[in-house]
């Protein structure tokens, strides 16, 4: 071989061996609606009623993630009618997902730490506030 083809077969072949070693830039939480949702419903299981949360004591969790509208959501209701009408709606829509959160809790003190929550929970934390 001639010292320039050896020295360019090398540098080829170190190249490559970098190229392999190398990582991949670390890839973030499935942003579509229903990872986000599951996200969401499991933050607020977690933080909001298995914690016994005094702010969340009258309510209930009821997800809806199985939609057909390509909305999931999860519904807080009273606890002791989870018939009645929502007190809070928190839903996804599209990849990256759109959020909302509405309903009358929305209009209560507890309505930004509602969105703060919801807001880690979507971006991939577990944490509780």
């Amino acid at each position: 071989m001639r010292p320039r083809l050896a020295n360019a077969a090398l540098l080829t072949a170190v190249a490559a061996m970098v190229a392999a070693c190398q990582t991949s830039a670390p890839t973030g939480p499935n942003r579509a609606a229903l990872p986000t949702m599951e996200r969401v419903a499991l933050g607020a299981n977690a933080c909001w009623f298995k914690s016994g949360d005094p702010a969340f004591a009258a309510y209930k969790l009821a997800p809806e993630l199985n939609s057909f509208s390509g909305r999931p959501r999860i519904l807080l209701v009273h606890k002791g009618s989870p018939e009645s009408r929502p007190l809070l709606v928190v839903q996804a829509e599209g990849s990256p997902s759109r959020l909302q959160a509405f309903g009358p809790m929305m209009s209560e003190p507890v309505a930004g730490r509602i969105t703060t929550d919801v807001n880690r929970w979507s971006a991939g934390s577990k944490a509780c506030s």
